[in-house]
């Protein structure tokens, strides 16, 4: 999704391209290594992060942490007085870190990119089963981007509409809607909500999971009743103090067994 961002937006395409040419340029050159240590108190424009994707944008991140330190270095007398000053390329980035409209354009791009980065991050996470996640994250990604851009239609769509055909062509919509429908740590919580399209992404995975078995599918459909309302052991303390120390599977896996097929669908979707 990030890589649409940067491959058909514009903007986007524009403001890697240039936070790109600055660490590069800066990079290249042992003396202005040496300089840039010095305004920024010796942190580096690139930094390491537990995130394997999405490296445009964390340049664009550690770009604006350090504006202030490059925008000293590329006014102060040392970089005037320096033989970098006076090359076209050092023109050309120096022209870029003293632009405000720059690093306006680069706030607006991180406001879009950094949900996602969110999102990727607790994927990459061992901390937590991210395929019960998933789901809620990208729509609370979605909802962040509106909101970052103002609820302003023409500025957050066009982000949309690249996660929306990613979300329906390549990462299997269905599958995770059935992973947020049977998280317990979720679907438990007072704020829960289940719409036409969360159902339908649900059903639409037991029907491909199962091979079209109708009477395994009604099966599982009806002890997801029981799931629903708490019915049994699945409403019993124990179990729903096993929603505050356990991960989704591992509360199927304990407390599950008195409704085998729904127990191993859930740890299907969820593993």
């Amino acid at each position: 999704m990030l890589e649409d961002f940067e491959s058909k937006i514009p903007m986007h395409k524009e403001i890697i391209a240039s936070g790109k040419k600055i660490t590069t340029y800066v990079y290249a050159r042992t003396g202005l290594i040496t300089l840039l240590h010095h305004y920024t108190e010796g942190d580096e424009l690139i930094r390491p992060d537990i995130t394997r994707f999405a490296t445009s944008y964390l340049y664009l991140g550690c770009l604006n942490d350090k504006r202030g330190g490059l925008y000293m270095m590329f006014t102060s007398k040392q970089w005037k007085d320096s033989q970098f000053s006076k090359t076209k390329d050092g023109k050309f980035v120096e022209n870029i870190v003293t632009n405000n409209d720059v690093w306006k354009n680069l706030i607006i791009c991180l406001k879009g990119a950094f949900p996602l980065l969110k999102v990727l991050r607790m994927v990459d996470s061992d901390e937590k089963a991210a395929m019960g996640y998933i789901y809620e994250a990208m729509d609370q990604a979605k909802e962040e981007i509106q909101t970052s851009y103002n609820n302003n239609r023409k500025s957050y769509q066009p982000l949309w509409k690249i996660i929306d055909i990613r979300w329906d062509k390549q990462l299997h919509r269905p599958l995770h809607a059935a992973g947020y429908y049977l998280n317990p740590i979720l679907y438990y919580k007072p704020n829960f909500k289940v719409d036409n399209e969360v159902k339908q992404g649900m059903y639409a995975c037991l029907e491909r999971m199962m091979v079209g078995d109708m009477d395994m599918v009604n099966k599982i459909d009806g002890q997801l009743e029981d799931f629903k309302s708490k019915k049994g052991f699945f409403g019993s303390e124990i179990a729903q103090c096993g929603l505050k120390n356990k991960t989704p599977t591992q509360w199927w896996e304990s407390y599950g067994d008195a409704h085998p097929e729904l127990q191993n669908f859930a740890i299907r979707v969820l593993s």
